[in-house]
Parts: C-alpha cells; structure tokens; sequence
C-alpha cells in the first residue's frame, strides 16, 4: 500500500484564474440547448420582473386612484404568472438536462486524457485520486453548468434592460440600485483567490480520502492480517475530519457572503424608498407609476444577487476545474500518426535503434540498439531500475522515445517505424504482457475477450486450453472485482491467454511468470512457442533465460553484451554471469 505522507494544508495548489472559462468550449457542442436554456432563464427573470412591476402599478391605481383593474390587466398579470411558473420549470429541466449531458462528455474526455498519458503519468498517482478526478471532480462542475453560465447571461440582459428604463423614468431610481447591482457582481471576484484556496483545499482533503479509501479496501485482508486496521481506521477518521475542516471553512465564508449580499439589498431598499420619496416630492413621479418603478428597482436586484450567490459557488470550484482541465488537454505521449502505414503480412521482427528516453530526470536508456529478428525468441537481462520494463514499454508504444527509433521489421520490404503505424493495427500485432494483471467484474470469457472482443468461441477454447486457463474454471464463471479470487498464478495465466487471443506476431512478456513455479513455467514457455512470432521476455529465472534463442544485458541503459546462453554464460566475466549471481537458480 502507498504510505503517502499528507500533504499539508499550506501546500494546497490554488489553481489560476481562468480555469473555470477554459471549460466553456465544452458547451460548444451543445449549441441549440445552450441557447435555449439561455432563453428560458431570460423568460423566467424577465417575467418576474414584469409581474412585479405590473401588479405594483396595479395595486397602486386601485388605491391611489381608486380605479378597479381593467380585465385586460388581470389577464396579462395571470398569464405573468403562468409563463414564469413555466420557465422556471422549463429553465431549470433544461440546464440540468444540458449540464449532464456536458458532464457526460467531459468524463469521456476525462478518461481519454488519462489514456493518452498513461501510463507515464497515471504510474504514481493514487487510483483513488485518478478516481476523485474522473468522477467527483467533474460531477462538481454540474453547478458551474446548470447554475451558473445561462443565469448569468439572462440576469446581464435583465439588468442591462432594467437600467436603460430606470434612466428614463427616474435617474435617481438608477443611482440608488446600480451601485449594489455592480458591488453584488464584482464581490464574488474580489474574493476569489480566497474561494478558490478554500476550494482547493476541500478538493484536496476530498482526493486524498478518496485514496485512503481505496487502497484501505485494496488492501483489507493485509491490515486484518497485520493487526494494522485500527491504525488505518484513524487515518481515514483523520481524513474525513481534514475534509469536514475544509467543507466547515467553506460554508462558513459563503454564510458570510450571504450576509453581506442582504446587508447590500438592504441598503438598496433603503435608498430605492429614500429617492423615491425624493421623486414623489418633487413631482417627478406621480400617480401609479410611483410604485411601479420602485418594484421595478427592487426586481432588478432579485436576478443580480442570485447571480452573485452562484459565481460565489462557482468560484470556489476552479480547484476541480483545473484538475478537469488539465486531463482533459493531457498531451499524447504517442501520438497517432498523420498517415498511418499498414503492416504487411507474416512475421515481423523488432529493432530499437539508438533509444533514449528519461522520465524528467537521468536518461533510464542512453542509446539502446537491439534487433530481435522474426521468429526469435530474446530474453533481455539486467539489475533492477536498468530499463528492462522501459524497454517494454516503448516497444508496445506506450510512450516514445526521446530520440531514437522502434522499428517492425518484415521479411519483405524497409523497417517500419511504431510511430507510422495506427494504433488499432498495433494492438493486434504487438501485445505486452506484464506481471501484475488486471482483472475486470465479469465472467472469465469476458476477461479474455477484452483484447479481442470479436474472438469465437473455438478459438476462445482453444487459448484458453493452451494456457491452462480452463483448468481454472469453466468460461461462464464470474471473476471477482480485481480477480481477487484467484491466485498469482491464475492471473498471470489469463492475462498470457488474453494477449494470444489476438494472435500476435510480437509478444513482450515483462516478469509475467514470476507467479509461477517452475513447472508451470515451462508448460506455458511450451503453449508459447510459435512457428514466426517473435518474443521478448524480461525475466530473472534462470531456466525462463536459458530457453530463449538469445540473451541481451541491459546496464547503465544500454546493451552491453548480447548472445546465445553458452556464449555468455561461458564467460566468468560476463555482464550476464554477473546479473546471474542475484538470481534464483
């Protein structure tokens, strides 16, 4: 289990301004009900507006001018109230409906940005922290999506329309209500490095529980075993108290927040009474329209501070954003070709040609060559951190290379570069194998045809039989999450079984039997062999190296000897003889 120390409070990352904007193409893609959950959040603020203003001049020309409601008025203020009852409906069916669908989207994009990064970027990150950012990362932006953006257009429009008729009834109306109008709007901005902090910081102690958790279940039967289950069970009280912390801060700053938005509408009415009383006075305004434009004032500022209450929201999830942002524009560490070449058919051999690669550090292969021809099976030998499963790695093109090339080599006609080829075709024709072996729920004949889906049934069977997958279970029998049933050797089975199912003419086996013993070893070196395929096998078994056609030492990231098992390890002084000392026999 990962004993990642915590992260301090004080090292929070605060993401920049502009993360939540960066998001907004997401709605590109959803134009026509963008534009029309736009219009209905229009509709909806506008007729509230309209309704109070209607009916306060109506009630004003019943008692001032003690003049009963004409029936055309009554009509208007009910059908008011039908299409805001309406929109409101109709606003809020359609934003949440728009901001699934975007959310939706996103955690596609989400897992294809983790895709394209893997695993170079995802090796070291906490799974339940991956989780944290495919999942509750982009469900908190289902308020920035359904509450946010449309109720800000429509309140920018209400108040922009609002202001032009306030200055030509009642300039003074204007000065009492656009001053709150604008402190309501830019408040939320003017505190936005402190939301966004809080937020992080929520986001943060939400991720790191999330990673506790997971690998608290991942590894239960460890901590009962070990008698270490109490003490994981404070880490995780500590954990949850770390987000109960941070979730208390926020809330406590938005109850604030709320406080001031009333104290400013406060002061607003205050003012609206106090220059209304001034214009009534003054004869400026007489009659009904006196509290007309008073209701007219005050509604302005009712779509303004619910407006303000959600950017306050929103900015406190810019933390969220930039982790969903920075997924989602995650650079492919093997970009697809821009025009694809197809391989040809028959066997295929494989050469690296002056690799080298680092991880951000001191280079890991400093100008590995190495020819694999067709048909042959190489075992490539080395110390631990010497590159072996790097070597692995580029040759199944999971990244490429600093400099360098990895080349397929067919019988017939030049080397093709792994980066002119398209990934799909790749897939078929080089498959790795590695030590651990994931296992998803469902039936064995489902985790076989994960690489292979359109397989049939006869050559399921026929695989299966081969690696002794069928001794394990029949085929219908469901794997449980993980494959936590089965045992080392079960898995390392299935996983051999899933790569053959494709038919590979390259196969790269990195420390794949290391859960067998020695007999299983060699029943499966036995199923492998192939007439034309080529193999690469990274192992610390002796007998796994001696059965291989030729063997080459890696060090310091380059090949240092390569040969035939008498050749090297009939030479006292050989890298391999020296390799061979830290080896089982």
């Amino acid at each position: 289990m990962n004993n990642t120390t915590d992260t301090p409070a004080t090292s929070t990352f605060v993401p920049a301004r502009g993360s939540l904007r960066a998001l907004l193409p997401a709605l590109a893609g959803h134009r026509a009900m963008t534009v029309r959950t736009c219009a209905a959040a229009l509709l909806e603020q506008g007729s509230l507006v309209a309704l109070l203003t209607l009916s306060a001049h109506t009630v004003g020309t019943a008692v001032i001018e003690d003049r009963a409601p004409a029936s055309g008025t009554v009509a208007v203020i009910v059908a008011l109230v039908l299409l805001r009852t309406l929109m409101t409906w109709r606003e809020m069916d359609l934003s949440h409906d728009l901001a699934y669908r975007v959310l939706a989207a996103l955690r596609v994009r989400v897992f294809d940005g983790l895709a394209r990064s893997a695993p170079a970027r995802v090796a070291g990150r906490r799974s339940g922290d991956l989780a944290a950012t495919a999942m509750a990362d982009v469900e908190a932006l289902e308020f920035f999506y359904a509450h946010t953006t449309a109720q800000l257009l429509a309140s920018g429009t209400v108040l922009t329309v609002g202001t032009v008729v306030l200055a030509t009834v009642e300039p003074w109306l204007l000065a009492a209500v656009l001053p709150i109008a604008v402190l309501l709007i830019t408040a939320p901005f003017a505190e936005a490095g402190g939301r966004a902090r809080r937020g992080a910081r929520t986001r943060q102690a939400g991720a790191e529980l999330s990673a506790d958790a997971v690998e608290t279940v991942d590894g239960l039967r460890e901590l009962l075993a070990f008698g270490a289950f109490d003490g994981r069970r404070r880490r995780l009280a500590e954990r949850g108290r770390r987000v109960g912390d941070a979730q208390r801060a926020e809330a406590t700053w938005e109850a604030l927040a709320a406080a001031v938005r009333d104290l400013l509408i406060v002061v607003a009415v205050l003012g609206v009474v106090a220059a209304m009383a001034r214009s009534v006075t003054s004869g400026r305004l007489d009659g009904a329209w006196a509290p007309a434009s008073m209701a007219l004032a005050l509604a302005l500022l009712g779509p303004v501070a619910e407006s303000a209450r959600s950017l306050s929201q929103a900015v406190s999830l810019r933390a969220a954003a930039s982790r969903v942002g920075a997924a989602v524009k995650a650079p492919a560490l093997a970009p697809p070709p821009a025009s694809p070449r197809s391989l040809p058919t028959g066997p295929l051999g494989v050469r690296l040609h002056g690799v080298k690669f680092d991880y951000g550090g001191s280079p890991v292969l400093d100008g590995v060559d190495l020819t694999v021809p067709a048909g042959q099976t190489l075992a490539l030998v080395g110390a631990s951190g010497a590159g072996k499963s790097t070597c692995a790695h580029i040759l199944a093109r999971f990244w490429d290379p600093a400099a360098g090339a990895v080349q397929l080599l067919p019988a017939e006609g030049d080397p093709i570069d792994v980066r002119e080829v398209d990934d799909a075709e790749l897939r078929r024709s080089v498959a790795l194998v590695g030590q651990e072996t994931p296992l998803f729920h469902g039936t064995l004949a489902d985790n076989l045809r994960l690489s292979a889906p359109e397989a049939d049934d006869v050559l399921l069977t026929e695989t299966a039989r081969r690696c002794g997958v069928d001794r394990i279970a029949p085929m219908d029998t469901l794997v449980g999450e993980r494959g936590v049933t089965l045992s080392g050797g079960q898995r390392a089975r299935i996983a051999l079984a899933r790569a053959l199912l494709t038919q590979p003419r390259v196969l790269i086996l990195d420390e794949s039997t290391a859960h067998l013993d020695n007999a299983s070893d060699a029943e499966l070196a036995t199923a492998l062999r192939q007439e034309g395929r080529t193999t690469v096998v990274i192992a610390h078994r002796r007998a796994t190296i001696r059965r291989c056609d030729r063997i080459a030492v890696l060090d310091a990231g380059r090949v240092t000897e390569e040969g035939t098992w008498e050749e090297l390890a009939g030479r006292p002084d050989s890298a391999l003889n020296r390799s061979l000392v830290h080896l089982p026999a």
